[in-house]
């Protein structure tokens, strides 16, 4: 045995407040020895999917359609909500013929040999647990985005993917798009020019998901399984499912939660393979009051000395910017590229005049498989390091954010003097907000100016920032220290 004693799970839904369930730990591990051949093309794989409400129904037509050419079946869902997990089994035979068995806890899935893969796609303060534990297992995973909740367990998941030489794809299912694949081919070829700025967008309307309280989890829901690393308190959150995004003990914002995808093509597009520099970020919960933490409106500036990508999020209504809403821009010399959609976009010329568009299609789950089947990382679109990277550059700027002090509008531009990209975008934010009927009296968060050390992944003179870079765990749902995966 490698990190653990081979051992069933405690079944009882209360662990976590007993001693024995403190003892149980983390799932069982197999030594390399232990673990099965490789599969071949020819044989079909087993796969488990954890978390199965919202984007984890979509693994789970991807698994289990025989018509997809994957030749996998789906053995296993995986679901702290009784409800949804028992539905999706019913979905699930409909379509594969036979019925995955269904389980609360995903311990009991990793104890499984016969499981080949785990896909996942629970809310964000699972998704390292979920990766780590099931690669120590053997598994290899399909990861939802953002990878992690925070930079420590992004470089976590990595260093278990490469300890335990397990296939790791992150779900930024953009990066096997071929539309994409072209527009970044363009971009990089200096089609447009030299390219020093490019700028993701998270335009989506969000509105007040109701006032914080005290509410109850519904009956079908194991909570503590629910929560898992995070602390043990009631949801303040009027709808239980999908609103955990805009809170920080389980969420990301729509930085973290849109964003990723955009995040990540810029990041690909510019040719960055480290985090930034410098990052700074502003903004605020603007035009309602409700019981979500996280912004609404965002700015973030990420300063990579020679390039930078600058990130926006607003919640509020608003127009397109270059007819994108949801999308990235390439601002080059010599002209520009907008991405407007998952599976593409154009290019201009610097007097707008289209040149070029690009569009189509691809298959992420498709790609993950063919790397299981090969055993070459390296075969992936989005190895889990590209998702750690870019997950990582979202978590850099909500830390910004939530360390920055609240500052009247009226007064953030003239204290923005250090950065000159944020100062630039400075008024297009505010316009923004006036046209929302925000004044400028209003305050939000000016995020602190941080420095940052790329190659060590900390922060430089700044505990308290460091302090972000992970989270206190509750046991026994601990991702481990770094060299201890």
């Amino acid at each position: 045995m490698t990190l653990y004693s081979r051992r069933r799970f405690l079944e009882d839904s209360m662990l976590a407040t007993t001693a024995a369930a403190l003892a149980a730990g983390a799932p069982a591990v197999l030594a390399a020895e232990e673990r099965r051949p490789t599969k071949s093309a020819n044989e079909r794989l087993s796969v488990a999917v954890v978390g199965v409400r919202g984007q984890g129904n979509s693994h789970l037509g991807a698994y289990s359609n025989p018509k997809s050419g994957h030749n996998t079946e789906v053995t296993y869902i995986c679901d702290a909500d009784e409800a949804i997990g028992r539905k999706r089994v019913e979905e699930t035979a409909k379509r594969q013929g036979r019925a995955p068995k269904y389980v609360p806890d995903l311990r009991q899935v990793f104890d499984d040999p016969s499981v080949d893969v785990v896909s996942t796609a629970t809310p964000n303060h699972w998704h390292a647990l979920v990766a780590i534990w099931a690669m120590q297992a053997g598994k290899d995973v399909y990861v939802e985005k953002p990878v992690s909740h925070n930079v420590s367990e992004g470089r976590r998941i990595v260093e278990t993917a490469r300890r335990h030489q397990r296939i790791c794809q992150t779900g930024t299912q953009c990066r096997s798009m071929g539309g994409t694949i072209e527009a970044i081919e363009f971009v990089k070829a200096g089609k447009i020019g030299e390219v020093k700025l490019a700028r993701g967008l998270c335009y989506k309307s969000r509105g007040s998901i109701g006032p914080k309280g005290s509410y109850e989890v519904p009956k079908t829901v194991d909570y503590n399984l629910w929560l898992g690393p995070a602390p043990m308190k009631p949801p303040a959150r009027r709808q239980f499912h999908y609103d955990w995004h805009w809170f920080w003990d389980y969420g990301c914002g729509d930085l973290g939660n849109q964003g990723i995808h955009q995040m990540d093509i810029a990041r690909w597009g510019l040719g960055l393979n480290t985090l930034s520099q410098r990052v700074v970020s502003y903004g605020g919960r603007f035009g309602y009051e409700d019981a979500g933490e996280t912004a609404n409106t965002q700015m973030i500036v990420h300063d990579f000395g020679d390039k930078t990508l600058v990130f926006e999020v607003r919640g509020l209504p608003t127009e397109p910017l270059r007819g994108a809403k949801v999308g990235v821009i390439f601002e080059g010399a010599e002209g520009f590229v907008v991405l407007t959609s998952y599976e593409g976009g154009a290019a201009f010329d610097r007097d707008g005049k289209l040149t070029t568009t690009f569009h189509a299609g691809g298959d992420h789950f498709g790609n993950f498989l063919s790397a299981v089947r090969s055993r070459r990382s390296e075969d992936l679109h989005a190895d889990i390091e590209e998702g750690h990277l870019s997950s990582a550059l979202c978590h850099l700027g909500n830390i910004s954010y939530r360390l920055g002090e609240q500052t009247p509008l009226a007064e953030m531009a003239g204290r923005l003097n250090g950065y000159a990209q944020a100062s630039e975008d400075f008024q297009r934010f505010a316009d923004h907000l006036k046209t929302n009927g925000v004044p400028d009296t209003t305050l939000g968060r000016l995020g602190a100016a941080l420095r940052f050390d790329p190659a060590a992944e900390t922060f430089v003179g700044n505990s308290a920032a460091d302090a972000l870079l992970t989270r206190e765990y509750r046991a026994p749902f601990v991702v481990p220290a770094a060299g201890q995966v």
